[in-house]
C-alpha cells in the first residue's frame, strides 16, 4: 500500500473555477487487472476499474497488468501516477470511486 500522511497533502478540497471538486488522494494500492483501491483527502475510498480509461499512447505500457501494478501517489500532484508519467485527475477518480 502507498501512503501519503497529511501533512504531505498538497492542497484541501476545494472548488475550482469550473465548479470541480479538487480532492486530492491520499492512498492508493493495487488490487487486480486494473482496479485499483483510493482513499482520498476527504476520506472517501472505495475501488475503481480503470480497464475502460486506458486510451492513448501514454496507457499503452499500463496494459500490462504488472506496470499497472507499479502505481504510486504523487504528493505533488494529489492523484496516482505510474514510472512513465501517466496520471489520471484526482477529481476523475473520485467521480468514479465505489464506495
Amino acid at each position: 500500500m502507498l501512503k501519503v500522511s497529511g501533512s504531505e497533502a498538497r492542497h484541501t478540497t476545494q472548488v475550482g473555477s469550473a465548479g470541480v471538486n479538487m480532492v486530492d488522494v491520499t492512498e492508493a494500492r493495487y488490487v487486480s487487472g486494473y482496479t485499483i483501491w483510493l482513499r482520498f483527502e476527504d476520506g472517501t475510498e472505495g475501488e475503481i476499474d480503470l480497464s475502460e480509461e486506458l486510451h492513448g499512447a501514454i496507457f499503452e505500457p499500463l496494459r500490462d497488468h504488472a506496470y499497472f501494478a507499479r502505481l504510486r501517489v504523487n504528493p505533488d500532484t494529489g492523484t496516482v501516477e505510474w514510472p512513465n508519467g501517466a496520471d489520471l485527475a484526482p477529481e476523475f477518480l473520485h467521480d468514479r470511486c465505489t464506495c
